[in-house]
């Protein structure tokens, strides 16, 4: 009985073995089919080999169909190798079924073992006290029945479960092919974008390259020459044209040839080119000569500055000396003498500067000369800030006047 239970298990798992084969065979079949996309490819090189001349190269041809038959001899070998995968998983999943469903039974035969041994003891036992045969045999048949049975359905269950590992590995496997598959073209899609990026970077490298030699090319041939050098003006030449042309400040060229920067040059003429240290040089110079200038109108404005305080303050103690003056002050009027003239004449020109300046002037006539007089002022406090006032009033330019008794 249990030789007819493990050979009924191991048909079942020969025939579940065999429609699995017959399926997978079924679906490589199909995948080595070739696909409309390969046959559209191919008929436009059919008919353009048939348009082609027949002094087409024979070489050539053998070489692209030698190619083919190695490009479809890997695609077989390929096909070949993941049949036998196939074929060996479902070798395993079947040799395990069959193991479980022999340790199962195994099990179950050990464990019907001392029921049986128990029923023939106590058959002998009753055949030992009784004359009347006994109907063992149909309870051992029900047994046997229920057995098989068990047997068959756990057979069944196993086949099942073998089956379904089974797929469940060829899935697992194709899966893990398709992530591997995705997986090197990502990387190889990644690679590609990298060496991209790397070209493009070194295409920008480069490029800045040639601009800065460009550049440094542009400005060593415009540079000034190491040594001066004579140029004889032509038609057209001009101050502008020739520091453009030899990089040097107009002014720079106009000072080496000693000319105004804005001076026109004649055809013929001979202009001398300055050197690099010449420019150099001339450009320090003028630096300098601006600074120098710079600093002398600051001291010329600070002077000026001053000297307007300085009239601005004699003005304001004029004006409040004026205000100051007393009753008890020495009567009569007081005067500023700015100037002893030898004639008259030069004492009116003197008169029209000062009266230009905004002051009284009158001229009198002494033994010594032509009195030049400012005022008069009432009280000798304003006279005196009325000369304090003249001596510092740039106008004028006088330092020499003094205060004197009117009449």
């Amino acid at each position: 009985m249990n030789f007819s239970r493990q050979a009924l298990l191991g048909i079942g798992m020969i025939i579940g073995g065999s429609v699995m084969l017959y399926a997978m065979v079924q679906q490589i079949g199909e995948s080595d089919t070739p696909q409309p996309e390969s046959v559209m490819v191919d008929k436009p090189d059919v008919e353009q080999a048939a348009s082609q001349p027949l002094t087409t190269d024979i070489e050539t041809e053998k070489r692209i169909l030698a190619q083919k038959q190695k490009e479809r001899a890997a695609r077989v070998a390929e096909q070949e190798k993941r049949a036998k995968e196939f074929l060996t998983e479902q070798e395993v999943a079947e040799a395990e079924a069959l193991a479980k469903a022999r340790a199962e039974s195994q099990q179950y035969v050990a464990s019907r073992t001392p029921d049986v041994e128990d029923s023939t003891d106590t058959a002998k036992d009753i055949n030992k006290g009784l004359t009347v045969q006994p109907r063992t045999d149909n309870v051992s048949a029900v047994d046997a029945k229920k057995s098989s049975d068990a047997e068959k359905q756990k057979a069944a269950q196993a086949q099942q479960e073998a089956k379904r590992q089974a797929t469940l590995k060829a899935e697992a496997a194709a899966k893990k092919l398709a992530d591997s598959k995705k997986a090197a073209e990502a990387n190889e899609q990644a690679k590609v974008k990298r060496q991209a990026e790397a070209k493009k970077q070194a295409e920008a490298q480069a490029l800045v390259e040639q601009k800065r030699e460009a550049a440094e090319a542009a400005k060593a041939k415009n540079e000034p020459p190491k040594s001066p050098s004579d140029y004889e003006v032509k038609r057209g030449d001009g101050l502008i044209k020739l520091a453009r042309q030899y990089n040097v400040p107009v002014e720079v060229l106009a000072q080496a040839n000693d000319i105004s920067p804005s001076a026109s040059l004649q055809l013929g003429q001979s202009i001398t080119i300055p050197s690099r240290a010449q420019v150099q040089r001339l450009e320090r110079e003028a630096v300098a000569a601006e600074q120098a200038r710079e600093k002398k109108r600051q001291q010329e404005e600070a002077l000026a500055k001053k000297s307007a305080d300085a009239k601005r303050d004699a003005q304001q103690k004029l004006s409040a000396a004026r205000k100051e003056v007393k009753e008890t002050d020495a009567k009569g009027s007081f005067g500023v003498q700015v100037a002893l003239a030898d004639n008259q004449a030069k004492a009116d020109e003197l008169a029209k500067k000062f009266k230009s300046a905004g002051y009284q002037v009158k001229t009198s006539a002494t033994s010594r000369g032509v009195r030049v007089v400012v005022g008069p002022e009432r009280g000798k406090v304003a006279a005196l800030a009325l000369k304090d006032k003249i001596n510092s009033d740039p106008k004028v330019n006088t330092t020499s006047a003094w205060v004197l008794y009117w009449r």
